[in-house]
């Protein structure tokens, strides 16, 4: 199974935002937007999603109250609202849709593409499938006497 396009390393849209520098760490490493999300225990790439869902402004100021909750490195915390605004510019307009909608007018999608199934259909297939169930356990724990002989074939047993 492969992996949807927002979700792929190599080609995802937030890639830009992601492996931007947010500055030097203390140790003189650059730290991106990607390794400071997850040291705070954040989903990057959900993070990015969300942000770019946000007006500009507001994930600015969202990243920026993020940013001034990292380690002190060579930014200062008065620094973050900028450092926000310069990242947020490498942010997609909007996020990625989960699945891919197909535009009116094209063909209908069936079930396996999305649309959703009836409830009708639903509740049938489960009790459809809870039947077959009990019949071969019905089926299986009988017991099974093609060895012995049935009891009105005259057969006795004389002394």
């Amino acid at each position: 199974m492969t992996l949807r396009p927002e979700f792929t390393l190599g080609h995802s849209e937030y890639n830009a935002f992601l492996f931007a520098s947010v500055g030097e760490e203390a140790v003189g490493v650059q730290l991106t937007v990607l390794t400071a999300l997850t040291r705070l225990g954040l989903d990057p790439w959900q993070e990015a999603a969300r942000l770019s869902d946000l007006p500009r402004e507001a994930a600015a100021w969202a990243l920026a109250a993020t940013i001034a909750t990292l380690p002190a490195g060579d930014w200062k915390v008065s620094e973050s609202g900028a450092i926000a605004a310069r990242l947020v510019d490498c942010l997609p307009a909007r996020s990625a849709p989960a699945v891919p909608s197909f535009a009116a007018g094209s063909r209908k999608a069936g079930p396996l593409e999305g649309e959703k199934m009836k409830p009708g259909r639903e509740r049938w297939l489960m009790w459809g499938a809870i039947f077959v169930v009990v019949l071969s356990l019905t089926l299986y724990l009988q017991p099974d006497n093609n060895l012995e002989p049935s009891s009105g074939t005259g057969v006795s047993t004389q002394r």
